[in-house]
């Protein structure tokens, strides 16, 4: 499915969101007893705010789900590469065998690894980052969304969070993980495309 995405400000009208809702609903688990749901894009296309309505809506449906933002994983503006390999050794791992995950968090701020945070054993794991959806999560994800926007759109979302002081490591970001999209083909793997 693609789809562009209106709205003003930074509330995207999102498509009806119980045809994926009932998608992740009847399809069988794949990590273990869970389902495992991937939102993945270029940094600032709105990727956290689709994965907190989805979230939402499968939680009106009774479902219990865990989130896992994947900038609590990134090693700082370098960590694109090896986000899988963590996330997959402290989170997916535990959960395939119905056991509870944890992972550590990154500090941005101070340059290093912080707390550990608890993931229960959910019905759904929904896990949003840039680097959600490689090749990797294929056999595991029961849905994968891509959300996208123009890219002076997304400098422009980016620069407002982070400072004009960070304007650089962004552009250098984006040159990131746009090769790391094309290699993993990201975008054409995707089940679900939307566009803000």
């Amino acid at each position: 499915m693609d789809a562009r995405l209106t709205g003003s400000g930074s509330a995207p009208s999102w498509p009806d969101l119980g045809d994926l809702v009932s998608q992740v609903r009847v399809a069988r688990p794949r990590l273990g007893p869970v389902r495992f749901v991937v939102v993945d894009g270029p940094a600032g296309s709105g990727k956290t705010t689709f994965a907190a309505a989805l979230a939402a809506a499968l939680s009106r449906e009774s479902e219990v789900v865990a989130t896992v933002h994947l900038d609590d994983l990134y090693e700082g503006w370098s960590g694109l590469d090896g986000v899988w390999d963590r996330l997959s050794a402290w989170v997916l791992e535990p959960l395939s065998h119905g056991e509870p995950g944890r992972y550590r968090r990154y500090d941005w701020v101070a340059g290093t690894w912080a707390e550990w945070h608890d993931v229960p054993v959910p019905g759904v794991l929904m896990v949003e980052g840039c680097g959600s959806a490689p090749l990797a999560a294929d056999p595991l994800a029961v849905l994968q969304v891509w959300i996208e926007a123009p890219e002076a759109v997304r400098l422009q979302r980016g620069v407002a969070r982070d400072g004009a002081e960070l304007r650089d490591r962004w552009l250098e970001w984006m040159s990131d993980e746009a090769a790391y999209f094309a290699r993993e083909r990201t975008r054409q793997r995707a089940d679900v495309r939307l566009s803000t």
